[in-house]
């Protein structure tokens, strides 16, 4: 059996493209996938437990992604969580008593914070603070609690 270069050229473009989407797979999962950085603005939420929060989580509201988490910093006098998250200036309508939550999404356990707006008819605006959050829930102490409360019961 003989190999042309024409059979040698397409097999090659094939491996080339499959690197390639690998390579972008792994930046989608990742959540490096925006090499760019869009006109944003900061704001910052204190958290009593910030949970698998990272750097680069997304930030969203209704479902929609409108920002990422920048930066998580101990506050060592009050020992919380300070979240300070990029917000796309496209989304300069945030009332300033939105609430934060943090959720986890899918199987894998990724976790993001959630933003609701609330009814106020002044914005958030760059360096704005959320005063309204609520944590993470972390399995692990739920169900310590759960298990406690039935050994109770039990007595």
């Amino acid at each position: 059996m003989q190999h042309t270069s024409t059979q040698d050229t397409f097999v090659g473009l094939f491996v080339a493209s499959g690197i390639v989407g690998l390579f972008f797979l792994a930046m989608q999962v990742s959540n490096l996938s925006s090499f760019t950085e869009h006109d944003s603005y900061t704001i910052t939420a204190r958290f009593s437990n910030s949970g698998g929060l990272k750097v680069k989580s997304p930030v969203s509201a209704a479902g929609v992604k409108v920002g990422r988490v920048s930066a998580i910093s101990f506050d060592p006098k009050t020992y919380e969580s300070v979240v300070q998250m990029n917000i796309d200036s496209q989304y300069n309508t945030l009332p300033d008593d939105t609430t934060a939550s943090v959720f986890t999404a899918g199987l894998l356990g990724e976790q993001y914070v959630n933003l609701e707006p609330g009814g106020s008819d002044d914005y958030l605006k760059n360096g704005g603070k959320i005063e309204i959050t609520q944590s993470a829930i972390i399995l692990e102490k739920a169900l310590g609690q759960f298990l406690f409360k039935s050994a109770e019961e039990k007595k």
